[in-house]
This record gives structure tokens, sequence and C-alpha cells, in this order.
């Protein structure tokens, strides 16, 4: 079953899920007290700063409102070292490798374009705060992201996940962009300053396809079904596009244990 973009819920923000302190690689069952909050540490954290892993998905705009959210929260708060690790969901494992035209996307999901409109009006609302200039009527048909993440993991190992992350959301939410096209993910990488040739030999030779779909099922495992989900440390976790406060909380919490 498909994933969902998890909202902001307000009674659930204020509930910050405390994971058992015990093997950071031992799955846990979903606690039905918490549901999509309930995750478990996913990989040991070797740095001295604070582990922040965001799962999400680059077609999920409720990610994108909630990732700048967290880093607007980690720029008021440049005391705390902090290491991001991006951890990929499939909202749509089952979508076509070449994406699907966004109407009969909409029509499926939605039952129609007025409800989705409405929706994405809210959705655009909420970004212009945040200074993102979502552009819904651009986009024209909604990709497979599974090669998108793996352009993340490929930018992870030069140093530069965030900001391709930033720019993969940019380029899809405020430019209609395909991001499952090869030639537009080597263009993006080109942009952050990656060779773009070597880009495109990454994403023809099929690595981090298995690590991606694997990252997929894990986070299904742990019980987490909608994104963007939060975790702090392995020890706390929140789901949905929280305002930056409910976040700077989830950072003391863990700071405090």
């Amino acid at each position: 079953m498909p994933g969902q973009s998890a909202q902001p819920d307000r009674a659930r923000a204020l509930h910050l899920h405390r994971l058992p302190a015990e093997n950071p690689r031992r799955q846990c069952e979903p606690d039905p007290r918490c549901g999509d909050v309930c995750v478990n540490h996913i990989a040991p954290h070797p740095g001295e700063g604070l582990l922040v892993e965001v799962v999400f998905d680059l077609v999920c705009p409720w990610c994108y409102l909630g990732v700048a959210r967290l880093m607007r929260m980690l720029d008021q708060r440049p005391e705390v070292t902090v290491e991001i690790q991006w951890r990929p969901f499939l909202l749509n494992p089952d979508i076509a490798p070449g994406g699907v035209p966004r109407q009969d996307y909409m029509v499926r999901k939605f039952g129609g374009e007025d409800r989705a409109r409405r929706l994405h009006g809210s959705i655009a609302e909420l970004g212009r705060a945040e200074g993102l200039g979502f552009r819904f009527d651009a986009i024209r048909r909604v990709p497979h992201t599974l090669d998108a993440h793996r352009m993340v993991r490929w930018a992870a190992r030069h140093g530069l996940a965030d900001r391709m992350v930033l720019a993969l959301f940019a380029a899809h939410f405020c430019e209609g962009r395909d991001i499952a096209q090869h030639e537009v993910l080597a263009s993006i990488a080109a942009l952050e300053g990656l060779d773009s040739g070597l880009a495109r030999a990454f994403l023809a030779s099929g690595q981090e396809v298995e690590a991606v779909h694997t990252e997929n099922l894990r986070a299904h495992r742990l019980g987490i079904n909608g994104v963007p989900c939060f975790v702090v440390d392995g020890a706390n976790a929140i789901a949905g596009a929280q305002e930056p406060e409910v976040l700077a909380r989830l950072l003391d919490v863990a700071l405090a244990g």
C-alpha cells in the first residue's frame, strides 16, 4: 500500500514519542498509541552532534514545507550541532517508471481537480510564509522518485545532500520539472556544483536502487506510513510538517535526554 503525506497534527505534535534505548538496529512493532510516529533507530550515529533523520518523499508538498521549517529552526539554533540524514520514502512505489500525467493522478487520488486545487491552495499559502513558491499548475507529470532519491544519496557522497534535496523539491514544486528524467537530474546536479557527466553515469549504473527500496521497506516496517517524519537521535520522533517551535521542542527533548 502506498504511504501518505502526513499533515501536522496538533495533538500529536505535543506528544513526542520516546523510543526505548536499545540496540539501534533492532526493529520495533508499531505502537498503537503513536501510529505513524513509532519508529526505531535506522542507523547508528557516529558523530558528536545530534542526528536528525528525515523520512521524506520528493513529491510530497508537506515534506517540502516540513523540511523548510526544519531548516529555519536549525538556522535559529546555531549553537546545536546537527547532522541530517535523508531517509527515502516512496509514496507511489507502484507508479510507472516514467511517471503519470498529473491530471490522471489527481483524479485517482482526490477524485478530481477541484479538491486537489483547494488543498494545494492551502499548502501554497503556508509555503509562502516559508519563502516557497509552490506552482502546482506547472506540474504536468507526477514522477516516480526512485532516481531522485538515488541522486540525493549520490550527492551525500560529496557532502551536498542537503542542497540536493532542496534543489529537487524546488525543481518539482516551483518549476514543474520532471525529476524522474535523468537529464533533468544531471542538470540539477550541475547547478549544485557536481559533474553532470558523473551524475548521468551514476544514474545509468543502477547504484543505490536496492538501498532506496530497502530504506523504504524499513520505514514501513518501523511503523512509518506518513511523511515527513523527523527522528532525533533515534529516540524521539514526530510526523507532519510541524511548526519550527514544535521541531525545536523535539530537539530540546533529545538534548535533555
